[in-house]
């Protein structure tokens, strides 16, 4: 039987400023010219009149029961969720289940015997102070306790520590994309809106610090020549990344996704209207996913896709269908630690004169010499600037 433990975990600031209980100022200059000597403040008074705000105005604790001495928050998170996502819960009334989408505040639950469940999210796990804009993200693997009554929601009463996930920045906020996941396809068209390549090496980087496996899809193939861009596929086919060119026009790589996705979870992520929600109705027929034309003015996705969601598919696995991104700011890795998931850096930094090395401005920097002489490309140099001085990526 699991050992318990209590755990004091913080909760969100309560925001709501204190009013007055009377206008001090205007008492005073209304009772100045008739009031005599004021008495002397006794213990008391003193105490009373130098409190700012009352104990606990802003900064809020809670006591909560947890099934284990460890209480530590997953890999990137923070000690308050760690210790939400390990809550005792009563698994007499609690089932285990899958989220595969979240509505606004109502977040829709696979149980294990394949029930789907409304769920919404328990108060102290809202209340939670975490780094994250969302306590439960499309993937958890969440206990709920189901309505007692037909058409009554659930209650999300714990969410189990994350495995493989993808972050990105968003308002100085953490913002899972895909949570679970196994693989990671990130896709990017060839035409139509072009091909961004800071993109993609945001994306391999924030797979290597959550531990998911990247797969490089170059799609649109048919509305291209194939030729001028062999060089994309060799780049990364070099560095290990695996890289499809594919088409949902044609066909042209749909049988190696779906190999991909026969097992685990897979997320499909990339810019808006760079084709994801055609590749998987490719992939598998009957989907009827919403697809939609890029802008002929903008050249700019349209943001088709607009909730994650959870498909389980007929190869076996499941696929995370993602919305489009326009914006992709790293999260979770320091300026100082960016160079370690660029794979070509790593034979050349203890090769540096300095050990603290940035790679940016230093004289005798062996990446920069790497650089100089072709050894690491231009291209992939200019993406890990601009992540270690936290420059923003203009992908529209």
């Amino acid at each position: 039987m699991a050992k318990k433990k209590k755990v004091r975990v913080a909760l969100k600031k309560n925001r709501q400023k204190r009013t007055r209980a009377n206008d001090l100022t205007r008492a005073y200059e209304g009772d100045a010219e008739h009031a005599g000597p004021a008495p002397a403040a006794g213990p008391v008074d003193a105490a009373s009149g130098e409190r700012v705000r009352a104990k606990g105005d802003l900064s809020r604790y809670r006591t909560i029961l947890t099934d284990d001495e460890d209480a530590g928050g997953e890999a990137g998170g923070d000690a308050s969720a760690g210790a939400a996502s390990r809550r005792a819960v009563d698994v007499s009334t609690n089932v285990r289940g899958r989220v595969v989408r979240v509505h606004g505040l109502v977040s829709i639950v696979e149980a294990d015997d394949g029930g789907t469940f409304p769920c919404h999210v328990r108060r102290l796990l809202k209340n939670l102070a975490i780094d994250g804009r969302n306590v439960v993200a499309v993937g958890d693997v969440v206990w709920f306790r189901p309505g007692g009554r037909p058409g009554e929601d659930g209650l999300i009463e714990k969410v189990e520590p994350r495995g493989g996930v993808i972050n990105r920045g968003y308002r100085n906020r953490r913002h899972v994309i895909a949570a679970n996941v196994d693989t990671v396809l990130v896709v990017a068209s060839m035409a139509e809106p072009p091909l961004k390549l800071g993109l993609v090496d945001r994306y391999l980087v924030a797979s290597e610090i959550g531990g998911v496996r990247p797969v490089i899809v170059l799609n649109k193939a048919d509305l291209v020549d194939v030729a001028p861009f062999q060089w994309v596929a060799g780049l990364y086919t070099q560095l290990g990344y695996e890289t499809v060119i594919s088409s949902a026009a044609d066909g042209r790589g749909i049988d190696r996704l779906r190999e991909l996705m026969a097992r685990g979870v897979t997320a499909v992520s990339g810019q808006s209207g760079v084709g994801k929600s055609s590749l998987l109705n490719a992939i598998q027929p009957g989907l009827n996913l919403k697809v939609r034309e890029v802008s002929d003015w903008t050249s700019k996705g349209k943001h088709t896709t607009t909730a994650a969601e959870l498909i389980r598919i007929e190869a076996g696995g499941y696929v995370m269908d993602t919305p489009g991104l326009r914006q992709f700011e790293l999260w979770g890795a320091p300026p100082g630690e960016i160079e370690g998931h660029f794979v070509e850096f790593r034979p050349y930094i203890p090769l540096c004169r300095f050990p603290d090395c940035s790679h940016t401005h230093e004289s005798r920097c062996a990446v920069k010499d790497a650089v100089h002489w072709g050894q690491i490309h231009l291209g992939r140099y200019e993406s890990y600037r601009r992540l270690f001085e936290q420059r923003p990526l203009d992908i529209d």
